[in-house]
């Protein structure tokens, strides 16, 4: 299970009128989130609590090369957004206040999640879906699931990467480095170096493989441990500040071209070859290596490529978006509990699974940004999430 969108990024502590745009880019991304999961319901490839997958081979392949691009990017960019605002709540708060204001505003949502939220989601699935008509009491008397993070797996390693960063602060005392803006050339080395890495990791731990009981998949860390030092290079550096799209144009090329040709070509050699899928997830395959590279390439230029967008296009104030940026962090924890309502609302509607996607995917999202508006303006819970 994946995806989630990065709580220190949802909780602003950015002036409003300078780089709006990273609000509006985490509504954007908390959106995919929500169709992401709802992907992963009716055909592509991963686990979530309740799915119906279509078997239709044209679905599928569209399914299967949404959710792709999204995993290249979208976590990643996620802890990137995060990172950019830690080195200024650390300066403001100081190392001790910092730590608690973490602990707080991601801890309670972890408990929260793991005791209340996912053993009624599970007792949807298990009662609805499976048939099996007991009590919610019944059913938490067999209930040996506790840890369960689900999607929040995101915070806790958010709020693993947060006490690193304290750590290395009080270890080094130093003023940080300031890097310069880098260029394209970089940024591509970048992601070379990343596919190279992520090759290498996923010799021992392939795609899909989880750390229990966090849910890490070990496969994507390099990635997010990457860019989330990225995000705190910037942050430090100030790149947002110098921030020009029109310096980007190529990275952008290039991430189009990643997806509407790179994509096609790996799932092309799986057809053509009809190796197990399983060679493109790890191991020493070449396969596996055609993937990591394809991954970490595109998605470092979507990444960029989405941040000089937002600056240039985005960066206007709304009350719509801003409404909707507010309560992203609570629709991310919520949005589970929505997807799943639905679909098993439609579970005995007489269609294909792709079908359904296509209500499921629209209404999941606007059900869980109004669910998520409602919850932020409850007393107590606002001062949390």
């Amino acid at each position: 299970m994946s995806l989630s969108t990065p709580p220190a990024a949802l909780i602003p502590d950015h002036p409003k009128s300078k780089i709006v745009y990273i609000d509006y880019l985490k509504v954007l991304l908390t959106a995919l989130v929500i169709a992401h999961h709802a992907f992963v319901t009716y055909g592509a490839p991963g686990g979530w609590y309740y799915s119906e997958k279509t078997t239709v081979m044209g679905a599928t392949m569209v399914m299967t090369m949404f959710v792709a691009v999204n995993q290249s990017f979208f976590m990643g960019f996620f802890f990137f957004l995060s990172a950019l605002f830690i080195p200024a709540s650390y300066r403001k708060k100081g190392a001790v206040v910092f730590i608690k204001d973490r602990f707080f505003r991601l801890g309670i949502p972890l408990l929260f999640y793991s005791f209340i939220l996912a053993p009624v989601m599970n007792y949807l699935v298990y009662y609805f879906a499976g048939e099996h008509y007991i009590t919610f009491v019944q059913f938490l008397s067999g209930y040996d699931a506790w840890i369960s993070v689900g999607v929040l797996w995101f915070v806790v390693a958010l709020l693993l990467f947060s006490l690193i960063y304290v750590a290395w602060k009080y270890i080094a005392k130093s003023a940080p480095d300031i890097w310069p803006m880098p260029a394209t050339k970089n940024i591509l080395r970048f992601g070379v170096t990343l596919g190279v890495v992520s090759f290498i990791v996923r010799l021992g731990f392939p795609v899909g493989w989880e750390l229990e009981p966090v849910g890490f998949q070990l496969g994507h860390f390099p990635q997010y441990i990457a860019v989330f030092m990225v995000g705190i290079a910037a942050a430090e550096s100030k790149w947002l500040d110098q921030l020009n799209a029109d310096h980007y144009k190529t990275v952008k090329t290039i991430a189009l071209c990643m997806i509407f040709i790179g994509f096609p070509m790996i799932y092309a050699i799986k057809i053509i070859f009809d190796n197990p899928l399983e060679w493109f997830s790890g191991g020493l395959h070449g396969e596996a290596a055609f993937y990591a590279f394809w991954e970490q390439i595109a998605g470092v230029c979507i990444m960029v490529t989405l941040l000089a967008y937002g600056k240039k296009r985005l960066n206007t104030p709304n009350v719509f978006l801003s409404k909707m940026s507010r309560c992203a962090f609570a629709v991310y924890i919520l949005h589970p509990l929505v997807l799943i309502v639905l679909s098993l609302l439609l579970r005995t509607w007489p269609v294909d699974p792709a079908v359904k996607l296509l209500l499921v995917a629209p209404f999941g999202i606007v059900f869980s940004f109004l669910l998520g508006h409602i919850v932020v303006k409850i007393p107590g819970v606002n001062q949390v999430i």
